[in-house]
């Protein structure tokens, strides 16, 4: 299991290449589309119209993976943080019931309100 009390993906930027694609496409359920998904140097994150997974790539030849789903229907709170002036970068902190707190930072130039709104619409209410 995964610690996402310590789980961190730092530097994403949106991408629309398909090898991030490629690694989950084995995860996904029959009619899941994947909405937005963002790469950082070795890591990665798609969020699905269903949940999340988050590509965690371990080990000296990266070949190993560890995958982290995270469906909205867990998700008890989230919070956006906007880029500034001297902080470059924006942030998303996602936390889930019964697992903790997942963060994705953000390269500036990534539209946060648009993820804000597609894991909104995944929430439950």
């Amino acid at each position: 299991m995964a610690d996402l009390e310590n789980m961190a993906f730092l530097k994403l930027r949106p991408v629309t290449d398909t090898r991030l694609t490629e690694q989950v496409t084995p995860l996904l359920c029959p009619g899941e589309t994947i909405m937005q998904q963002y790469q950082g140097i070795r890591d990665g994150v798609l969020f699905t119209d269903r949940r999340i997974i988050a590509v965690n790539t371990q080990g000296f030849t990266g070949r190993k993976k560890a995958f982290v789903v995270m469906p909205y229907s867990r998700i008890q709170a989230y919070s956006i943080e906007s880029a500034g002036v001297i902080d470059f970068d924006s942030e998303v902190r996602i936390w889930l019931a019964g697992l903790g707190m997942a963060t994705f930072e953000l390269v500036a130039g990534a539209d946060i309100f648009a993820l804000a709104r597609l894991i909104g619409s995944g929430v439950p209410t």
